[in-house]
């Protein structure tokens, strides 16, 4: 492999050649040091520097509204998918959209903006396949949260190349259920913590979820039971149970007020949260959002799930989703892209941030 990627050559291209690297998540050095020396080479006109395994790079012209443009480098690990093949307009392996493809794309970009409409901000970041405070995006946030901020996030997640608003908050919780020990031949001697949990079970089957509509995007929450354990042993009456629930929350609610929601869903049982992390409103009427759509040409829709949009939420900006690939086919052993989706959102962001 060159010392440097061409930056001005086709974006599928240059997907092949970052594909082609190993970059597993912690052990992305060697991608991100092949980043840096490639925009170091071919885009003289960035402010460059380095915060571990990221690179970052912006341009400082002087323009009224800033882009950051955020993707991360890292895949999970290789299944039998690397290095990449291409088969016509398709092109399999490992990170070809869990997003090879959407890095591409912000190099390529990253190459022809000297001139750009709006001040752009690049971050190329680790770890982020894997737990939160490893994620590089948390470090930069501490280190340096300037290189984060701007008026518009674009994280280029894939996102079949539509333009995904905001994001869904997440939250786990788990609800016990306390009973009396007995032997279960002298049952009417305890009480059955496992029985006791009927009724959350019959709760959450009838739960009916909202679907609000925000920014003129439709989310869909979801209430769901993930999990149920109890039982000592097999002729023990359980003093305990514990039933894990995934709640899945638009952007229009605040953690603390998912939590009262649950806490309402099970009144009168012990709930305990044991994991969250907050949404992401859409934002879409701010300006250069709204630039952004127009750009797409087709109406955006809600991100169901949630991504790294949320962080840049959280710093005071709209965030959207927008990458080439299907996002059902990520982490999995046929991961591949359509090559007209990476040239597509190329086009897009092209005709939305270059002069």
């Amino acid at each position: 492999m060159s010392d440097t990627l061409d930056l001005f050559a086709d974006p599928v291209e240059l997907t092949v050649a970052l594909v082609d690297v190993r970059s597993v998540s912690g052990e992305e050095a060697e991608i991100a040091d092949l980043v840096e020396r490639s925009l170091k080479a071919h885009a003289p006109h960035l402010e460059i520097t380095r915060s571990g395994n990221a690179v970052l790079a912006r341009t400082r012209l002087g323009r009224e509204r800033r882009v950051v443009l955020a993707g991360h480098l890292d895949t999970v690990p290789i299944n039998r998918n690397f290095p990449s093949r291409r088969e016509g307009d398709v092109l399999h392996g490992c990170g070809t959209v869990d997003m090879k493809g959407g890095d591409a794309v912000m190099l390529a970009i990253a190459a022809l903006s000297a001139e750009a409409r709006h001040d752009l901000t690049f971050v190329f970041y680790d770890c982020e396949e894997i737990e939160a405070e490893r994620n590089g995006l948390t470090r930069i946030e501490r280190e340096a949260v300037e290189w984060l901020t701007g008026d518009l996030a674009i994280v280029c997640e894939p996102s079949n190349g539509t333009v995904e608003a905001g994001c869904q908050g997440t939250m786990r919780v788990e609800v016990r259920t306390r009973g009396k020990r007995a032997h279960t031949a002298r049952a009417w001697m305890g009480e059955n913590a496992i029985h006791g949990m009927g009724e959350a079970l019959r709760r959450l089957e009838a739960y009916v979820p909202r679907q609000p509509e925000i920014d003129g995007c439709r989310y869909h929450e979801g209430l769901q039971a993930v999990k149920i354990s109890g039982g000592v042993a097999g002729n023990v009456v359980p003093d305990e149970a514990v039933l894990t629930v995934n709640h899945r929350f638009a952007p229009d609610r605040s953690v603390e007020q998912a939590e009262q929601h649950l806490r309402e869903v099970f009144e009168g049982f012990e709930v305990v949260v044991t994991d969250f992390s907050g949404g992401a409103l859409p934002g879409l009427q701010a300006p250069a959002a709204r630039e952004l759509v127009e750009a797409a040409g087709g109406v955006p829709v809600a991100k169901l799930g949630w991504t790294d949009v949320a962080r840049f939420a959280a710093l005071g900006m709209p965030a959207v989703n927008f990458g080439p690939g299907d996002p059902t086919l990520a982490h999995t052993q046929e991961e591949h892209v359509q090559v007209q989706q990476i040239t597509g959102c190329f086009d897009v962001l092209k005709r939305f941030l270059l002069a």
